[in-house]
């Protein structure tokens, strides 16, 4: 088998950045009491001004005031790991959340599926640096030996047991993943690598220090298997993000709202499912939230038509007061079927597909703008349809042609640039309902080449025209 191991250093830090517009002004994240507030994390902006983690505020204070400052939230850590390990659901079966910020999936199997690993590995970075989150990813035999790679070597891919036994050997003791404690006894007595350590008798060391050290470093000389739960992403998906300051217009929103639809989109892809049905919370300081229903009329995933179709319900909201946070809440989570297309589609870039488009009118337009067709048992053209919603299209079953566009109110043709390509074809229906009729149908040319649909009353009249054909 073979596993790799994705390190998140700075959790807390992107989980707050990617939730800004300015991700590069300089920002602290702080903890500690209300007496003594201590910055547990900054970004590089902030570093290049001095600030450094441990710094108490009133310090950092004091070099500049240059800088925002944000709370570091534990909760949010989880609530991100959580995320990342429903968008590794979809790159593997087998993710655990073993180790605290770190992820481990299990990619042997995944191969075949995905490519050879420096083609996985490229997807995964790409992806986890478009979600926001900075990472090192590593790949060994055992999952422990690689959370301990990913320490030292970011990108290293170790894919035997004699390799990983030689890169092992050289690493640091203090970077073993050992407790402090152990590490610090280890240097005292003059131990400097993991060559150094294994050349010491095994019943010394099982005298001085702990078991759970014992078993850590067999685990690593896959002598011992790992114990490993794995993730199993949930049925629903709840994002928030709370906004620096009050939003009034709905442009200020649009980059909450992109960020929660591509998050939204990541979810379902780790899940192979689509979406339906979500609503979009909108939270002010004194009212209570205001609500926004999306409904799809099929399962989609796509983050770019999320995140319009989403937009287009948004501008029609009047927003009650400025808002203070926003929350993506989709609790349908129907399975995905892929858009059937051609292997060689001709000019794709120029062409939108039917759902899409119609997603997107409804969006704009309303729910009740789109309307499909579907047949009528009625021979008179004009009574042979009836509008349904937007699902259902289809065309009235008949072996004679019949035009796509049939005009609301016929018209007189001059039949003097006109050429008959065939016909008669009689229809005589409606006396049942007092909107009978007798019409001889005929399919015409125009001199122009235009293909229409014409009749003349049984009783004589003029050549009237009743649709076009495409």
């Amino acid at each position: 088998m073979l596993w790799a191991c994705i390190l998140l250093p700075q959790l807390a830090m992107d989980g707050v950045l990617r939730s800004r517009t300015d991700a590069d002004a300089p920002l602290a994240l702080l903890s500690g009491t209300p007496q003594r507030r201590v910055l547990q994390a900054v970004n590089p902006a902030a570093r290049s001004l001095g600030l450094k983690t441990g710094q108490s505020l009133i310090a950092a204070q004091a070099l500049t005031r240059e800088f925002e400052t944000a709370e570091y939230d534990l909760a949010s850590i989880e609530r991100w790991q959580q995320f990342l390990a429903a968008w590794a659901y979809g790159f593997s079966s087998q993710v655990s959340l073993h180790y605290p910020r770190c992820l481990l999936m299990e990619v042997q199997s995944s191969l075949g599926l995905f490519g050879p690993w420096p083609r996985l590995e490229a997807r995964l970075r790409t992806e986890l640096s478009a979600l926001g989150f900075g990472h090192r990813i590593t790949l060994a035999p055992n999952p422990a030996a690689a959370r301990v790679l990913a320490n030292v070597h970011d990108g290293l891919a170790v894919t035997d047991t004699p390799k990983l036994h030689q890169v092992l050997a050289d690493l640091p003791v203090d970077r073993l993943g050992l407790p402090r404690d152990v590490s610090n006894a280890l240097a005292r007595m003059g131990l400097r690598t993991f060559k150094q350590l294994l050349a010491l008798p095994r019943n010394g060391l099982a005298k001085r220090f702990p078991a759970e050290a014992l078993r850590h470093l067999d685990t690593l000389l896959e002598h011992r298997p790992l114990g490993l739960s794995f993730y199993r992403p949930p049925d629903r998906f709840a994002a928030r993000i709370e906004l620096n300051f009050e939003v009034e217009s709905h442009q200020a929103l649009l980059f909450p709202l992109r960020r929660l639809t591509a998050d939204l989109a990541a979810y379902l892809a780790g899940r192979d499912s689509g979406v339906q049905r979500f609503t979009l919370h909108l939270e002010h300081r004194s009212l209570p939230e205001s609500l926004l229903p999306v409904g799809l009329l099929g399962a989609e995933r796509d983050p770019a038509m999320l995140f319009e179709l989403t937009r287009g319900r948004l501008d029609h909201l009047q927003l009650p007061a400025p808002v203070l946070a926003i929350r993506l809440i989709a609790d349908q989570l129907p399975t995905f079927v892929p858009e059937h297309r051609e292997l060689f589609e001709e000019r794709p870039q120029q062409s939108l597909p039917w759902e899409q488009l119609r997603e997107r009118l409804r969006a704009r337009l309303g729910d009740d703008a789109v309307q499909g067709l579907a047949a009528r048992a009625d021979h008179r053209p004009e009574c042979a349809w009836r509008p349904e919603s937007a699902t259902h299209l289809e065309m009235p079953s008949c072996s004679a042609p019949r035009p796509g566009w049939l005009l609301s109110k016929s018209k007189p043709l001059h039949e003097a640039s006109l050429r008959v390509l065939s016909g008669p074809e009689r229809i005589e229906s409606g006396w049942w309902d007092g909107g009978d009729v007798r019409r001889d149908y005929y399919l015409v040319e125009t001199r122009a080449g235009q293909r229409g649909w014409a009749f003349r009353s049984v009783t004589g009249g003029p050549l009237m025209l009743h649709g076009w054909f495409g």
